[in-house]
């Protein structure tokens, strides 16, 4: 597995075959401890100073079994994973939303991000109090939460402010599309004076996509990890499910993995790091882990291109059409799409090669209506 660094800001990354996945936590929760275990990084894990905002950034391959058998057959000039970019956001003291308010590039991050992924402590660590006192999951899950909300309040505030601006002074014609925006925004605003976060409330398809150029925190898909301990590895299964009864709401996954191990393992050879979690009963590394759930969460799949030059693997919704998926590969593409050859990878590891799957009437052709299904070969024909 190849790992890359960059820092920079990158467009909304679904559209452009990398994920983005913002962490944040309480000061102490070990945000960055987990940023490492998921990128074999070696960020410093000290606590972040109260005077400011930090961040890691690093870019990490998917693995993908099925992408390699398809390298191992075509053996290609070169072989294209998909990626998953984590933005590790310094510690978010309680408060923070409300009082200053989310803003500047720490905003960005957030809003250009697919997901959140809000770390959780859950380990006991003497040398380390927890900013609270105490250790409480539930707690600082509400915590995280109001921040998210009080930062959507804020940009609704200064919305509202600027549309009863224009009304006073605006046009009759764009009035009425004043006042429907007005509308859903005092709807949304008193669910979230209740506490209830955005991706909670109950919005048309319509009302989704009106809002959506606003990124409102508080409506992204979260994954919570429980940040363990060593010593409650044992337990970890319970803990887990207790958590998930508590939060079984849509849009949100909790998963539990302890960082500090994670880390350790993370800069070790593959084999040697298979072989310690099989002797503790670990099952899979948390890297595998994350993005299994942050592909559930986002409701993404897999399809691939392959040839000699390049086999890729690309990151799709579910439901994309086959026209759709094609714009991926090239916006000419989807212009002038005719049809796509289409194999699951299943049957063409199977047969081993394209003719032996076209000898098999395995290579279907599919018209721009079809739906990609995860693990699809596509070839798409095209003319412009």
């Amino acid at each position: 597995m190849q790992f890359n660094l960059h820092y920079h800001i990158v467009c909304k990354t679904i559209e452009s075959n990398k994920m983005e996945i913002s962490i944040i936590g309480l000061p102490t929760s070990g945000k960055t401890t987990i940023f490492n275990a998921l990128t074999r990084c070696t960020a410093d894990i000290k606590p972040y100073a109260s005077s400011g905002i930090s961040t890691n950034l690093s870019v990490a391959k998917v693995p993908d079994s099925r992408l390699q058998e398809l390298s191992k057959i075509f053996r290609p000039k070169k072989t294209t994973p998909a990626e998953v970019k984590y933005v590790d956001i310094g510690g978010l003291t309680k408060g923070f939303g409300k009082e200053q308010g989310i803003s500047g590039q720490l905003l960005n991050y957030l809003s250009t991000s697919d997901a959140i992924l809000q770390v959780v402590r859950a380990f006991e660590d003497a040398n380390l109090p927890h900013i609270e006192g105490s250790i409480s999951p539930r707690r600082d899950i509400e915590t995280l939460d109001m921040e998210l909300i009080f930062s959507d309040l804020i940009i609704i505030e200064k919305r509202l402010n600027r549309i009863e601006s224009s009304l006073k002074m605006g046009k009759s014609g764009e009035r009425d599309a004043a006042l429907k925006e007005q509308e859903l925004l005092l709807r949304i605003k008193e669910a979230l004076d209740k506490g209830i976060p955005i991706r909670l409330q109950t919005l048309s398809a319509e009302e989704v996509h009106s809002t959506s150029n606003y990124q409102f925190l508080s409506a992204k898909p979260m994954l919570i990890v429980i940040n363990i301990g060593e010593k409650q590895l044992s337990d970890a299964e319970n803990m887990q499910a207790d958590l998930i009864k508590a939060y079984t709401q849509p849009q949100i996954e909790i998963i539990s993995m302890c960082g500090e191990l994670e880390m350790e393992l993370s800069q070790l050879g593959e084999k040697e790091a298979d072989e310690f979690r099989n002797d503790i009963g670990l099952k899979e590394a948390a890297f595998d882990v994350v993005i299994r759930h942050s592909y559930s969460l986002l409701g993404l799949i897999s399809f691939f291109t392959v040839g000699t030059d390049e086999v890729k693997a690309w990151t799709i919704q579910k439901n994309t059409s086959a026209v759709k998926a094609a714009g991926k590969v090239h916006t000419d593409i989807e212009r002038g799409f005719i049809r796509a050859e289409v194999i699951n990878n299943n049957d063409f590891i199977k047969c081993g090669s394209m003719p032996e799957a076209r000898k098999h009437g395995l290579l279907r052709l599919e018209g721009k209506s079809y739906i990609i299904q995860d693990g699809d070969i596509a070839h798409f024909l095209f003319n412009v």
